[in-house]
Formats: C-alpha cells, sequence, structure tokens
C-alpha cells in the first residue's frame, strides 16, 4: 500500500481509502458477513481510512461493529459527516454528532465533515449558528481531530470555502469524466496547497467501471490486463494532489483487484500516450451517458415511489447497449407490472429530489426524458394489459 503524508496531522493516509456508502446488501440491509470480509481485508492490506456519513443507512452502525468486534479501531481513520441538509438549529451540531459516535462505537472522530456544502452560503448559515467555536470546543477535548467538508458545487464557490476557514481537509468528485466539474482541477490544485484533498467517485458511481462496448475496446486494445475499473482509478492516482481515493468495493473481486492497483500507484505515471487514450474513451463515454447520475441516490425515497437512479440507468444503457437491453433494464428496475411501481410517470414534480441532488440534476426534466424514450404509448398499453392479466390470476388463485 502507498501512503501519502496528511501534512495538517502528520497522519499517513492509505491511497486507498474505503467508501463505506456502498457496503454489500441484503435485502436492503448491510450484509454484515461480506461487510466484515471486506473490512477486515481491506485493513489486511493497508487501507487505513473508512469514509462513511450519518445519512449513509446502516453504515455508520457496520463499520462501528465491525471495528469493535474485531479490536481493530485505532488501526484505522475514521471520516464520518455532519448532515448538514437534517440542521434545524445549532444544538443539532452535538445530537448528530453524538448519534455518529454510539453508532460508530467510539469517542472521538479522526475527520468530520460538513456533509454535501454546495456552497458559501450554507457555511454562512453555519457559522451564524455558532459552527466555528463548536469545532473548536470538539478538537480542544479531541472528540474531533480534524476538520472538512464534502463538496458539490461550482468550482468559484469551493475557492471561495477553502478561504474562509482553516480546514484540515477537503473531498471532491474528480474522475477523468469530471476533470472541469464541481471542484474540479482548478479546485483540487488550490486546496492541496492548504490540506489533504480526499477523491470521492473516481469511478462515476461505477459508470466508469462498466464502459459502452466501444470505449471498454479502446482501454482492452491497449492494455488487456487492466480493467476499466483499474483505468478510472490509476487516472485520480496520478495526480500528486490526490491525498485518498475513495472506492465504494461491494465484493472481494473489487478490493482485491483495488488493492493490488494501489500498492503501484504513483504520481505522473501516466504517458502522454495514456492521457491520449483516456481522451478517446470520453468521447465514447459522453456520447453514451446522456443522464450524469451517480446512482448515490441522495434524492431517495421519492415520495411518489419513483426509482429515480435506475430509471436514468437504464436509460443510459439504452444508447450504451441498445434499446433492447436498456428496455429489459427499465422494466425490471421500475417493476413495471406490480402494483407498486416505480415507474416515472408518478413524478408529481414536487422538486424534493433536485433540492437533494449533488450533481444539481434537472431531474425533474430528466425523468420526463426517460418517459419519453422508455415508456411510449405502445409500452404503456402492453405493461396495463400484463397487470390485468396478472390480476386476473392473483384472483383466482385466491
Amino acid at each position: 500500500m502507498q501512503y501519502r503524508t496528511d501534512k495538517k496531522s502528520g497522519n499517513a493516509l492509505s491511497a486507498l481509502g474505503y467508501g463505506c456508502m456502498r457496503f454489500p446488501r441484503i435485502f436492503g440491509m448491510v450484509d454484515m458477513k461480506k461487510t466484515e470480509e471486506l473490512v477486515l481485508r481491506s485493513v489486511e492490506g493497508g487501507v487505513n481510512y473508512f469514509d462513511t456519513a450519518f445519512i449513509y443507512p446502516g453504515s455508520e452502525e457496520a463499520l462501528g461493529a465491525v471495528l469493535e468486534k474485531n479490536g481493530v479501531r485505532e488501526k484505522v481513520f475514521i471520516a464520518t459527516k455532519l448532515p448538514v441538509v437534517l440542521l434545524k438549529g445549532p444544538a443539532d451540531f452535538d445530537r448528530y454528532f453524538r448519534m455518529s459516535l454510539r453508532r460508530l462505537r467510539t469517542d472521538y472522530a479522526d475527520y468530520y465533515l460538513m456533509h454535501m456544502l454546495t456552497g458559501s452560503g450554507i457555511w454562512e448559515k453555519l457559522k451564524a449558528w455558532g459552527i466555528e467555536d463548536w469545532i473548536a470546543r470538539k478538537k480542544k477535548t479531541g472528540e474531533i481531530r480534524s476538520v472538512g467538508f464534502s463538496f458539490h458545487g461550482s468550482c468559484p464557490e469551493f475557492l471561495k470555502l477553502i478561504d474562509d476557514y482553516d480546514w484540515d481537509m477537503s473531498q471532491i468528485q474528480y474522475n477523468y469524466s469530471d476533470e472541469n466539474f464541481q471542484a474540479g482541477r482548478t479546485g483540487l490544485a488550490a486546496a492541496a496547497k492548504k490540506m489533504p484533498v480526499v477523491i470521492m467517485e473516481p469511478l462515476l458511481g461505477g459508470k466508469l467501471a462498466s464502459l459502452p462496448p466501444a470505449a471498454e475496446a479502446l482501454f482492452r486494445k491497449a492494455d488487456p490486463a487492466l480493467s476499466p475499473a483499474g483505468r478510472g482509478l490509476n487516472w485520480v492516482w496520478n495526480h500528486g494532489e490526490a491525498a485518498v481515493l475513495l472506492s465504494g468495493m461491494s465484493d472481494m473481486r473489487q478490493l482485491e483487484e483495488n488493492l493490488a492497483l494501489a500498492c503501484r500507484a504513483r504520481p505522473d505515471m501516466l504517458t502522454g500516450e495514456d492521457i491520449d487514450l483516456y481522451r478517446r474513451v470520453l468521447e465514447v463515454v459522453n456520447r453514451a451517458f446522456r443522464i450524469r447520475c451517480t446512482g448515490c441516490n441522495y434524492c431517495m425515497p421519492c415520495p411518489r415511489g419513483v426509482n429515480i437512479p435506475s430509471s436514468f440507468s437504464a436509460y443510459n444503457a439504452s444508447f450504451s447497449m441498445g434499446y433492447i437491453e436498456g428496455m429489459k433494464q427499465f422494466v425490471t428496475s421500475i417493476a413495471a407490472v406490480s402494483e407498486k411501481t416505480g415507474s416515472p410517470g408518478l413524478c408529481v414534480k414536487c422538486g424534493q429530489c433536485e433540492k437533494h441532488c449533488p450533481q444539481h440534476l434537472p431531474v425533474i426534466e430528466n425523468l420526463a426524458l426517460v418517459r419519453r424514450r422508455m415508456e411510449p404509448f405502445w409500452f404503456r398499453v402492453v405493461i396495463a394489459a400484463a397487470r390485468t392479466f396478472l390480476g386476473k390470476n392473483k384472483k383466482k388463485a385466491a
């Protein structure tokens, strides 16, 4: 494992960090057996940075239970986050912080982040509520060792934030598809002069691990042994300004591949020929991914039951893998013939999803695009007939 020094704290941080939002699940719950195996193998492989958050369902509880059970809490750095979107006033600082510590079964957070800041306006509101004094008190007691923020906004707003406070770290989205998106390369370079920068979404929510066939063929031709996911991670590690790359590893195969890659990761390891290859792959990717959803699920649950991330994924697949394959995904992902469907047609344009989307996608507009392509008139007729047929058979069986 390669390590990069956090110059603020002196911590040696593993180049590969574990993104705990995507712990493996079974029936909607964190699969504790698989999660324990993955976490322990990560620690054994040298991973010492684990990123979670209050709003990741079951994540803090699962991580805390595994670390306590196996006595490895002191071998790792835990990063968790204050749910800014849930705050109603300054009293909530302590309330949510205490809940996170209880879930994590620890009495301190190595890194505590303001979760999902989108601009300086939110930070100004937190300051008006006394967040700076609160952080100072927690640092004095040792309950918070380092403080930072995760960011989903424009580059100018990011630059304002890093200049406004003496942050210990920051976390941004960065990958070869998003080099100039949100904080981007400019923000990464500016922040790295002041603090360690942690990279999230290095594979754009898995989109850069499952590429359109034409894009994957370009990578495979250059090096058949290196997967598209490995290519995506290497692109990030090529940047010396990136302290930690977070990967949401949900199975052992992914973990083992990432551990092997992290052992070889070096800044400036890509050649000019490599960089040109990423450019050509990206041209193909951009033609196929019409909606840039990362599948983070921050927009969920939808009050009307629309399965937003899966609808977008199927829509993209209809371009990258063909209309028939995309339609197969769409029918299954929205449970088209069930009574409780997740169809985009249920959208009433309430806007709750757009308020929570860290990518600032026009979710309502995109759902309309999905419906036009994936739910044409003939589709709605067929689905209605199928439901009627199934309903009659269900009554007969009863």
